[in-house]
């Protein structure tokens, strides 16, 4: 469930290692994308963009690519006891119970689950590929909400596996130009090629009852407790990108590489490093070794990750990237410049003329009266909604921008 640019450079391509298998891919957003998919029999072009140049990888382990609107075939598909497990990239946003006659990513779900439990009941793996925390857990969560039918809701409870993740890649929006670079390597029109970095990871904690690919040849990690993985990559990878963006847009800055390049705001990303590092239960040369990698990811120049393309639905990235450590950071009666500075950059982003969030008509007008702090704190964590003094930090820094 997903087709966009990060499924097929992260999960197509780790399947494509095992060539036993193949992914029947369904989007929700996107009917041309399928079509082009399918004029090219499945297979696209990876663009890495790498220091020592461009090379291109085919990965051709998409086998069927199918419009959301193909319901039947999405329900069949779901039914089928080939179908092993369900890979979701949806976004953060989707992770919610939908409302009653909803069509959403779970509503959707639901009823291909639904499916499978009157056709067969053969048990089944969902692998949550979005960035939460505790990615799996969620979705438990949501399926429990939404599944009232008592023997369907005990088959899932008890047949379909939710493993958690942990996954990263760039994957900037493709451009005419990439397009016209994939041929220039290779010959080949390819028309729905995707630009990604060298670097990739995916760290998976489950269990799949009914079979899975061997991901692990593409470097995939299988672990036991994946936590400490998901609060590394929220709080320092995510965490690190929402700050750019905000405050980089301010800025006049359009990509994560000139943001980074700004000294004001890569001093801003080390005092947050700084910041997250004490509550991080790893070894100060893991710490260190992950920020490492991070600063050249954010420096390579050939990556156009455009902070516009971050800074999207920050209603749910923020609570899960930065207020967690700022939780912390208050207990101690501690104030970070860098999370005020995060937030009041926020605040500016939902005052300004494009505003791309799930939430916009409640938090644009929240942000814009006369006490903005307050308003948004209150409608994404009402917890910190009483802190005057992080609330009077937020708003005198949103003077500066």
């Amino acid at each position: 469930m997903g087709l966009g640019a990060f499924h097929r450079a992260h999960q197509a391509w780790y399947t494509a290692a095992d060539e036993t298998w193949g992914i029947a891919a369904y989007t929700f957003r996107n009917t041309e994308l399928p079509r082009l998919l399918t004029r090219q029999g499945g297979v696209f072009s990876l663009l890495v963009r790498e220091d020592a140049g461009d090379r291109v990888e085919p990965v051709g382990s998409i086998t069927r690519a199918h419009p959301g609107a193909d319901t039947r075939q999405w329900l069949a598909d779901v039914a089928s006891p080939e179908v092993a497990l369900i890979t979701l990239t949806v976004t953060e946003a989707a992770y919610t119970v939908p409302e009653p006659g909803a069509d959403s990513a779970v509503s959707r779900l639901v009823a291909g689950l639904r499916a499978r439990f009157h056709a067969n009941a053969a048990p089944i793996t969902l692998v949550p590929c979005d960035n939460l925390a505790d990615n799996g857990d969620v979705l438990r969560a949501v399926l429990r909400k939404v599944c009232d039918e008592s023997a369907f809701a005990e088959w899932v409870e008890d047949e379909v596996a939710i493993a958690s993740t942990v996954v990263d890649r760039i994957t900037p929006a493709t451009t005419d130009r990439d397009v016209l670079r994939v041929h220039q390597l290779t010959g080949l029109r390819d028309l729905a090629p995707v630009v990604t970095e060298p670097f990739t990871e995916w760290l998976i904690a489950g269990s799949f009852p009914h079979g899975r690919p061997a991901w692990e040849r593409a470097g995939a990690r299988f672990v036991d407790d994946i936590g400490v993985y998901q609060q590394r990559k929220l709080w320092f990878l995510n965490a690190a990108h929402s700050l750019l963006a905000y405050t980089g847009l301010a800025r006049g800055h359009a990509t994560v590489a000139e943001a980074a390049g700004d000294p004001a705001l890569g001093g801003l990303v080390e005092s947050w490093w700084d910041t997250a590092a004490a509550y991080l239960p790893l070894s100060p040369a893991e710490v260190t070794g992950y920020q490492r990698r991070l600063r050249k990811r954010f420096a390579a120049p050939g990556i156009r990750h455009l902070l516009s393309q971050i800074a999207a639905d920050g209603s749910h990235k923020i609570p899960v990237r930065l207020l967690p450590v700022l939780h912390r950071e208050r207990a101690r009666g501690r104030l970070p410049h860098s999370a005020v500075a995060g937030l009041a950059a926020w605040l500016a982003y939902l005052r300004g003329p494009e505003v791309r969030d799930a939430r916009a008509a409640e938090l644009v007008p929240l942000a814009r009266a006369e006490k903005p702090a307050r308003g948004v704190l209150a409608a994404i964590d009402p917890t910190l909604a009483n802190d005057a003094e992080l609330l009077t930090a937020i708003d005198t820094e949103l003077r500066a921008f």
